[in-house]
C-alpha cells in the first residue's frame, strides 16, 4: 500500500473502505458472470483511459485495489501522477492481470477514479479562473459519507487547499451557533475562553457589516463572510486590512465559478467552494484492452 502512503493518504482509514466498496459489488457469491463465462487461468491487458479532458485523481486508489485484489498477480503500471491534465485518450494506467481479478475490481476501481477525477477537475477550473489574484480556492465539509478523505485528496491534486476535515479538528462558528450563543462576540468570547488562542484555529460566519465589526470587537481571527456580494465583499475587506491586519477573510456561499474572479478580486484570502466536492460531474474513464 506504499502507494497510498506515498499520496499522504493513511491505509489504515482507507483499506476498510476499500475493501466494503468491493464487498458491496461482489456480495456473498463474487462475480456470477465471470465465473461462468470466463475460462479459469484467462489474463487481460488491459489499460485505464481518459474519454474527457480533465485533472487525474485517484491513481494510488487504484493501485491499492489491485494489490488487494490481485495480489503479487498482477502487473500495473501507473503512467501519470495525480493533478496531470488529461485529455480524450490518455492513458493513465495500464494493468495485466487475471481476468477474474480484473472484472471484479473494474467498476470499483473506475467508479472512484472518476469521482476523484471529477473533483480535481472542478477544483482546477476554479483555481485557474482565480489565478494571479492572491485568493485559494478551499474546500468544505459538504463530503460524500465516508469519501471525506479522498475527496479532500482530490481537492489538493486539482490545486485547491483543505479547510478543516471535520467538527473535530477546528472551531468554526456558524449562524446557529451564533444564534445559540447569544451573538457573535459571546460566541467568539466562549471559544476562546474554552481553547485558548494560538491552540485551534477559531473561524466566525458572519452575514452582515456589524457583525463583521463585531466579531473584529472580540479579537476575530479568521472570518467567514457569508453570502457577501462582491460590492459588499469589497467593503468589508477594506474595513478589516484597515483596521484589523492579520485576519483571514474567506467568501462563501452562493459563488459561481462565473463569479469566481469578481469575488476573488475583492481581497479575500480564501474562496469556500462547497460544489468541489457536492457536485462535481464524474469524469469519464474507461477500461480497454491494452
Amino acid at each position: 500500500m506504499s502507494a497510498l502512503v506515498d499520496a499522504g493518504l493513511d491505509p489504515a482509514e482507507l483499506l476498510p473502505l476499500l475493501r466494503a466498496t468491493l464487498a458491496e459489488d461482489l456480495g456473498s457469491r463474487g462475480d456470477v458472470t465471470s465465473a461462468a463465462v470466463v475460462p479459469a487461468g484467462t489474463r487481460l491487458d488491459v489499460a485505464f483511459t481518459s474519454r474527457q479532458d480533465g485533472v487525474v485523481a485517484g491513481l494510488p486508489v487504484l493501485a491499492a485495489l489491485v494489490e488487494e485484489v490481485c495480489g503479487s498477480d498482477a502487473r500495473l503500471a501507473l503512467l501519470l501522477n495525480d493533478g496531470a491534465r488529461v485529455a480524450p485518450g490518455t492513458r493513465l494506467a495500464t494493468l495485466s492481470a487475471p481476468a477474474h481479478d480484473v472484472l471484479a475490481l473494474e467498476r470499483t476501481a473506475l467508479n472512484l477514479l472518476g469521482h476523484l477525477s471529477g473533483v480535481a477537475t472542478a477544483t482546477r477550473a476554479w483555481v485557474d479562473a482565480v489565478e494571479g489574484t492572491g485568493a485559494r480556492v478551499r474546500d468544505t465539509r459538504k463530503t460524500m459519507p465516508l469519501l471525506r478523505a479522498l475527496e479532500k485528496y482530490a481537492v489538493r491534486c486539482g490545486g485547491g487547499t483543505n479547510h478543516r476535515t471535520g467538527l473535530h479538528d477546528a472551531i468554526l462558528i456558524k449562524d446557529n451557533h451564533v444564534v445559540a450563543a447569544g451573538g457573535v462576540g459571546a460566541a467568539l468570547d466562549a471559544a476562546y475562553a474554552t481553547h485558548p488562542r494560538g491552540s485551534i484555529v477559531v473561524q466566525v460566519e458572519v452575514d452582515s457589516l456589524a457583525q463583521l465589526e463585531e466579531a473584529l470587537a472580540h479579537g476575530a481571527e479568521q472570518v467567514l463572510l457569508d453570502n457577501f456580494a462582491p460590492a459588499l465583499l469589497a467593503r468589508a475587506v477594506a474595513l478589516v486590512r484597515r483596521t484589523a491586519e492579520g485576519v483571514v477573510l474567506e467568501a462563501s456561499g452562493g459563488l459561481t465559478l462565473a463569479s469566481a474572479r469578481e469575488v476573488a478580486e475583492t481581497g479575500v484570502d480564501y474562496v469556500a467552494v462547497g460544489a468541489l466536492t457536492h457536485s462535481a460531474p464524474s469524469l469519464d474513464i474507461g477500461l480497454d484492452s491494452a
